[in-house]
């Protein structure tokens, strides 16, 4: 039963019963749904927490923690108090999580409710059918995901409590460390050790094109008597061209013909939407996740009211209801046909480590689709909702089904091969298709044909690095290794950002002088704390405790007493880094003084050496050896815009206003005189005029 209050005499005998949710705009959502008896409000997140002038846990009292009201939350926990007095019943809606379940316990501690009342309400998606049905189900706040989210909430601020400080006096103040934080810079560093170990291996490819009966088709250099065979030279280029006579014919063989099914993949996880936003959308995760927030808490759809557009968006689980299953087959079944639904209910496998306590994202209602909603949300939104809706609904139609064909084409033991495509049916590509694989036609081949090589084209290769991290493969990797969970993806990036440990250039994630040093102190004197399989570990006990399997306090017990020994050993052996000062070779034009470069906020400038008393800073620019192209005068150099996407413009800025995307090259078109640029591409780098009428064809990026 719910918490009631004691009726005092005088009072209306038509009290409402209090609803309190975290946010303002799904409080107006949901008192709409529930009707004039309810009073909905707002808590506004977390109303309490530990303190943050100190560390806050009781170390002698089994890690009690010590929690006071949250600055500046006084008037929001004075209304909550005097709308609870005047409830008939108070219940706890939350968001349905760790967080969601902590932010209710507090709340009834904060309200004197009855910890074993059944008030707490919880539900998947922001529509009426849903919240209504939720509270013919009210339970007890669950303590063991309480529990759960206290572990956590004590584990970060015993490390981050304990190792700031330590950075702080050590290396610069304003710095900090984190659990989940430091092993996510750890793999963006890792990486660019990768990149920079890296020794590029020599390797070569003989495409050609064929004749048969008037049609071409191209295919590739394979092996030799039917044997894969590398080609890592020019010598190995021209042994094989040595074999082949480009006049005779060359013979068709082992024609192999086959249907090819491709899958639907599953529904959106949180990381699998941050990704595909980051891909196909260019958001970052936290752009995508306050997006996905505001198509949760509901949209005004006018007449219709406020409706919650998609399902909860912090979920690992790929599972989805039947009920919304059986809504999209009959929308499939009406606008597409029956050869495009599913013929049976899909079951899409979780990761192993998956908690699945939700859904995963999906549209409330596959009825409202993304282009009836299109005058009721902005561009981003619209954008968002789309792809959440596309790949729900693809994931409940049937397979794209392919002819393929692939041929060995022969002369002397020399083996060219061909493979080609031809889309037989759409399925679920008819709505999303994540791939975009591209139709290959080749013309009837059958074994025993005669075909002509037209030309032949040898091309010089070296194999490239690992690519450097992007925020969608960062949120990758960290999910893959079991680090984190679906709602400390966006902040853990976006704090690496903010202390500068790493810095965006174009969607790769670089790390910084400053992030090295760090990174280098914590592996170094901490090791487990950077370490991948002992915090997916902790993820995973952490899981334990939610599941009523682990006690909170012996998990932190074991975490801890490790991490104090490292703690004592660091604090008496870390030396002080001195970050110095490089000579910037000139001197200042105000004072005259040694101009020197400096570390700050946002990476390095140049400050004269005078500083206070002096003031004067240069920022830092990156000349890329080229002559303005339209003064002839100043150089172009490598700038940031406001939102830090890269672009080129002239040293002489403002006298120049000479600006470009795409950095120039120092030559013109050969057509029309336009500076020529270069773009970079999976391909390499290609050098092509602005307007159009000019490419040169791509060259490795060495």
């Amino acid at each position: 039963m719910p918490t009631k209050t004691k009726p005092k005499k005088g009072r209306s005998k038509n009290k409402k019963t209090l609803v309190i949710v975290e946010s303002p705009a799904k409080a107006k959502t949901i008192e709409k749904y529930l009707g004039r008896n309810y009073h909905v409000i707002a808590s506004k997140g977390h109303i309490r927490d530990l303190p943050k002038s100190q560390m806050g846990i009781d170390f002698d009292n089994n890690y009690k923690p010590k929690y006071i009201s949250i600055r500046g939350k006084g008037d929001t926990i004075k209304e909550l108090k005097s709308e609870a007095k005047k409830a008939k019943d108070v219940y706890l809606a939350s968001d349905p999580d760790r967080e969601g379940e902590a932010i209710a316990w507090h709340i009834a501690h904060a309200l004197n409710l009855d910890e074993k009342a059944k008030n707490r309400v919880t539900f998947n998606e922001v529509t009426k059918d849903a919240v209504k049905e939720s509270f013919k189900h009210p339970r007890t706040i669950d303590m063991d995901t309480v529990n759960a989210q206290q572990a956590r909430r004590v584990l970060d601020r015993i490390v981050g409590y304990s190792l700031s400080p330590i950075l702080w006096a050590k290396v610069k103040k304003g710095l900090s460390a984190g659990r989940v934080q430091s092993v996510a810079l750890k793999l963006v560093i890792d990486r660019e050790k990768e990149i920079k170990n890296f020794k590029p291996k020599e390797y070569w490819t003989i495409d050609a094109e064929f004749n048969k009966d008037k049609e071409t088709f191209k295919s590739s250099f394979y092996g030799v008597d039917g044997k894969k065979k590398e080609l890592p030279n020019i010598d190995a280029v021209k042994e094989i061209l040595a074999k082949i006579d480009k006049k005779k014919a060359f013979s068709v063989e082992k024609v192999v013909t086959r249907e090819k099914r491709r899958q639907p993949a599953a529904p959106f996880t949180t990381s699998t939407m941050q990704q595909e936003a980051n891909k196909r959308l260019g958001y970052r995760t936290r752009k995508t996740m306050s997006i996905a927030q505001q198509l949760y808490e509901g949209i005004s759809l006018g007449r219709q009211g406020t409706v919650g557009l998609i399902t909860y968006m912090r979920t690992d689980s790929k599972r989805t209801s039947p009920v919304a299953q059986a809504e999209a087959s009959k929308f499939l079944h009406e606008k597409y046909g029956a050869q495009y639904a599913a013929k049976s209910q899909r079951h899409f496998k979780n990761q192993e480590d998956a908690q699945d306590a939700h859904e995963a994202i999906r549209p409330t209602s596959v009825y409202r689709t993304p282009e009836s909603l299109k005058k009721v949300l902005t561009t981003e939104q619209y954008r968002l909702y789309k792809l959440i809706w596309s790949r729900f609904v693809a994931s409940e139609m049937t397979p794209a089904v392919y002819d393929t064909v692939r041929a060995d084409i022969v002369q002397n033991g020399v083996v060219f091969r061909t493979t080609g495509s031809k889309m037989k049916f759409a399925g679920f590509t008819k709505v999303y298709d994540n791939q975009q694989e591209k139709n290959i036609e080749l013309p009837d081949l059958n074994e025993g044909d005669q075909v002509k090589m037209k030309k032949s084209d040898n091309k010089q290769h070296f194999t490239l690095p690992p690519a450097r991290y992007t925020e969608a493969s960062l949120v990758h990797a960290l999910e893959e290794n079991g680090v984190g969970r679906p709602s400390t993806y966006a902040p853990t990036i976006d704090t690496l950002q903010r202390r500068y440990y790493v810095k965006l250039e174009g969607r790769s994630i670089v790390p910084t002088e400053l992030g090295e040093i760090v990174d280098g102190l914590i592996e170094e004197f901490f090791p487990d704390i950077t370490d991948v399989d002992y915090t997916a570990r902790l993820e995973s006990d952490l899981d334990s405790v939610e599941d009523g399997n682990k006690n909170w306090v012996k998990v932190v017990d074991e975490y801890y007493h490790p991490f104090k020994k490292e703690l004592d050993k660091a604090d008496t052996q870390i030396e002080k880094v001195q970050i110095k000062d490089e000579p910037a070779g000139f001197n200042c034009d105000i004072c005259g003084a040694p101009m020197v470069i400096k570390m700050g906020r946002y990476g390095k400038f140049y400050a004269c050496s005078r500083f206070p008393d002096c003031r004067n800073t240069k920022p830092i620019v990156k000349k890329v050896g080229v002559i303005c192209p339209k003064c002839g005068k100043g150089d172009v150099v490598e700038k940031k815009s406001k939102r830090n996407r890269k672009f080129y413009g002239c040293s002489r800025y403002p006298e120049c206003d000479f600006v470009s995307w795409d950095q120039p090259i120092g030559r013109n078109c050969p057509n029309d005189g336009h500076f020529l640029v270069q773009k970079k591409s999976k391909k390499g780098l290609t050098v092509l005029c602005p307007n159009g009428d000019y490419r040169e064809e791509p060259r490795e990026d060495k």
